[in-house]
């Protein structure tokens, strides 16, 4: 082969290259999903973004055709496995759940937090709002928001608090009763729910603000006491504990969680992805089995998801701040 012939060659290999990369991208994105999609969830097993997870997922991946591999990733307040998703592939093959801190307080919180979840993350679909209850344990002795606020004032330093990380609903709402009374009370972050309630269990703790389901088999079996809600109204389920603003605590908050991707992901795979999950959290089974977990579905579209981790920033941002809350 002479030169001119080689160069031409070249060049329609060249041409067929470029032709070939889109149409082999949209032919991977109609084809989507062929293989398992994994699932990062930020906490523990047993944890309520695991549960979350599990019972989205099963529906999910039916609508999907292709299995949901749930990969629990606990560490640093859920900062670990959303670094993970944020650095994922955007193929749609590895995305995840994650909450409020990690998706939106933990970048006022962490002076070198490893990614931007407002650039580094694609919100798929909001999934659903739990409202914290303030829990104690029974041996505390106090069986009202009241009486707790009283004992904090009267021994500033002498108690302790469980928290699932730094810039959570589980920590927020314990130092807005913190600045109320003016006293010292300690945190003590674990890496999952049922490892804060076990330390309140033992001990080692003396109050916790989780979601329900994290805390009411005990609360029913008489070992902890229910105080409070952070929610605007009181739960359906809980119609006699009042809400922290009924109780003087000025808090109104979900710990919510969310469904999200890397950024980058096509727009199709966003879209398919949306769809399948939206699809879950308004099955009439699913949304029941929600519902007994004390979990509000409020699924919708991407840029809703967007813009509500903007405002909830907006929110918490001023509370942050006030509270002098930063990452060690």
């Amino acid at each position: 082969m002479n030169r001119r012939r080689l160069l031409k060659a070249i060049a329609a290999a060249a041409s067929t290259t470029l032709l070939a990369s889109p149409w082999t991208a949209a032919l991977a994105q109609a084809d989507y999903p062929n293989k398992p999609i994994r699932l990062l969830v930020p906490f523990g097993p047993g944890s309520t973004p695991d549960v979350f997870a599990r019972t989205v997922s099963e529906h999910a991946s039916r609508t999907l055709g292709q299995s949901i591999v749930i990969e629990n990733r606990a560490g640093a307040g859920g900062n670990v496995a959303t670094n993970q998703m944020a650095k994922a592939a955007p193929d749609g093959y590895t995305i995840g759940v994650s909450i409020t801190g990690p998706l939106v307080n933990n970048t006022l919180i962490y002076d070198n937090l490893p990614y931007d979840p407002f650039k580094d993350l694609q919100p798929i679909t909001f999934g659903v709002h739990q409202g914290n209850v303030l829990a104690v344990s029974s041996a505390l002795g106090v069986n009202s928001m009241k009486e707790l606020m009283a004992l904090l004032r009267a021994n500033p330093g002498k108690y302790n608090y469980a928290s699932v990380g730094v810039g959570t609903l589980s920590q927020l709402s314990v130092e807005a009763i913190k600045a109320l009374t003016n006293s010292y009370v300690v945190q003590v972050p674990y890496a999952s729910s049922p490892a804060a309630v076990m330390s309140v269990l033992q001990g080692d703790t003396h109050m916790v603000s989780l979601a329900p389901l994290a805390v009411m088999p005990q609360v029913q079996a008489g070992k902890m006491k229910v105080l409070a809600v952070s929610t605007a109204r009181r739960l359906p389920q809980l119609p006699d504990v009042p809400t922290f603003r009924e109780s003087g605590v000025a808090l109104d908050g979900s710990a919510w969680i969310g469904i999200v991707g890397p950024a980058g992901m096509p727009a199709p795979v966003v879209a398919r992805l949306n769809q399948a999950f939206v699809g879950a959290m308004r099955d009439p089974a699913v949304l029941a089995k929600l519902r007994a977990q004390y979990m509000e579905p409020e699924p919708g579209t991407p840029e809703q998801f967007a813009a509500y981790m903007r405002e909830e920033r907006a929110k918490w941002g001023p509370v942050i701040k006030r509270a002098g809350i930063k990452a060690e």
